[in-house]
């Protein structure tokens, strides 16, 4: 009990803390929802490998001095499409496809930033994420990416919905099903960019899969599981740092503990699909 008021009396006083509660909630909210589609779409893959993808985008946009939210929206964007290309124009299959292309630009960022040692790239932080260290531009530049995507799958959410479930159908009404992919491959670049203080690159895909996969362990109702994935996804921020704040341990990789306790539970106790539920009924 102590330690929860110190907390809360820490974040009351000060403006970092504050600012790492917020963007972790925005982030598991952010991704809670965007996962929901990639889950459903068996998209799983893709959203590692876009999440890998963008390091070396990030690195030379830390070493340039410009934005590293375009050179993440850059690489990510160029890497699906090099995937894309790749498993069409040759017998390799697309999963492959993936895993050749999305480690050949996750090794790229890698040698980049071993190459310009004491340029100030921090690879720590790039990879695993410091949501204590998050600024104020950094949290608007996170709740900009979060209106822009959650306003982005509310106006289209029919289309998603159709393409997501019935993707024949979906081509036979004349929906764009390939740009709707690449799209959401955009998406996945954003969101990526939008968790890298928190969570960071590696870690990120945890938290595009993890709140998703616990909602869909408790309903068969898309709108509820995307409610229930973003919910998930801001408890285990709020907890991740909370845990992270009280014994000193990183915090991006908390949050995922807290996401991968919250899917256990799920996964043994959900009244439908929980392993102990099923055993408890035969």
């Amino acid at each position: 009990m102590s330690n929860l008021l110190s907390f809360i009396d820490a974040i009351s006083k000060y403006q970092y803390l504050q600012n790492a509660m917020l963007a972790g909630v925005l982030v598991g909210i952010i991704c809670g929802v965007v996962g929901c589609f990639i889950i459903l779409r068996g998209m799983a893959l893709m959203g590692d490998a876009i999440s890998h993808a963008v390091l070396p985008g990030v690195v030379i946009a830390y070493m340039v001095g410009a934005s590293f939210f375009v050179g993440a929206v850059i690489t990510g964007v160029l890497t699906a499409l090099a995937i894309g290309y790749v498993s069409q124009n040759s017998r390799i299959k697309h999963d492959s496809s993936i895993g050749i292309m999305f480690t050949a630009a996750f090794a790229l960022g890698i040698v980049l930033i071993t190459l310009r040692r004491g340029t100030g790239v921090d690879l720590w932080n790039i990879l695993f994420g410091n949501v204590l260290a998050v600024s104020t531009t950094d949290l608007w530049m996170t709740i900009g990416i979060g209106v822009v995507v959650l306003v982005g799958i509310f106006v289209f959410y029919k289309q998603l919905l159709l393409s997501t479930f019935d993707p024949v159908m979906a081509t036979a009404i004349g929906l764009p099903t390939k740009l709707i992919h690449y799209v959401l491959m955009l998406v996945l670049s954003l969101v990526t960019v939008a968790s890298l203080k928190s969570v960071g690159i590696i870690l990120v895909v945890a938290m595009l899969i993890t709140p998703g996969s616990t909602a869909y362990l408790l309903t068969d109702r898309l709108p509820v599981m995307i409610g229930l994935s973003a919910l998930f996804g801001a408890i285990s921020a709020i907890v991740g740092v909370y845990f992270s704040f009280i014994y000193d341990v990183a915090t991006g990789a908390s949050i995922v503990l807290a996401a991968s306790v919250l899917f256990m539970l799920a996964f043994w106790f959900s009244p439908k699909q929980g392993v102990f539920t099923r055993w408890l009924r035969t």
